[in-house]
């Protein structure tokens, strides 16, 4: 909201955030909150756009406010991603990105690097993104899709995520399924969890632990 706002000149200060914040709070989302929308572009963006009119917002904030929404490099990831991405890929294990989500992700991951200074995107096997996928979680059709980009047997791969309704549920197509809390801090570790199963036994750079 605060990005919005000063994108467009506008006042961002903590009582006219709140106050925008608080019309979205009170007008109905319920289209916003399904993960359907996130198969469809278009989908996305009426959906949305109906819950900012429902607010009362006017068209040059509601703009502004969906543009910061679909901005992934707004988005901080959690530190310990690089790391992790390195040492997968160093130990050989194929990654694929799964995500419900409505724009494409990799120009993000290109420009964020490992700690050897590739970029991420160098060591992505496959993108499963809902958009282009035409599924989103829980639907089985997307856990499939993902496979069958990885190339590999769902007994042999490992969905990483941190909301158990919809990530939880790779286990319907026979992926073991790792669920992590909810991410509050960037700085938050949680991802040597990975490691514990995927390469058990190995050193965790970071953690001093196998």
């Amino acid at each position: 909201m605060e990005t919005a706002l000063r994108r467009l000149g506008r006042c961002a200060d903590s009582e006219v955030v709140e106050h925008v914040l608080g019309s979205l709070r009170g007008a109905d989302r319920t289209r916003v909150d399904s993960s359907q929308i996130d198969t469809d572009v278009t989908a996305h963006r009426v959906a949305y756009a109906e819950w900012f009119r429902a607010a009362g917002l006017d068209g040059e904030l509601s703009a502004a406010l969906y543009a910061a929404e679909s901005d992934v490099a707004l988005n901080e990831f959690a530190h310990d991603v690089g790391p992790l991405l390195q040492e997968l890929a160093s130990a050989g294990v194929r990654i694929g990105i799964l995500s419900d989500i409505h724009v494409d992700l990799r120009p993000v991951f290109a420009v964020h690097q490992l700690p050897d200074g590739r970029p991420w995107s160098d060591v992505v096997h496959t993108w499963t993104l809902s958009f282009e996928a035409g599924a989103a979680k829980p639907d089985p059709a997307i856990f499939r899709a993902a496979l069958e980009g990885m190339g590999m047997p769902a007994s042999d791969v490992l969905m990483v995520g941190d909301r158990g309704g919809w990530d939880g549920a790779a286990v319907d197509v026979g992926m073991t399924a790792l669920v992590l809390p909810p991410l509050t801090d960037a700085a938050d570790e949680r991802l040597h969890r990975v490691l514990d199963l995927v390469l058990p036994g190995r050193l965790s750079a970071g953690h001093g632990r196998c």
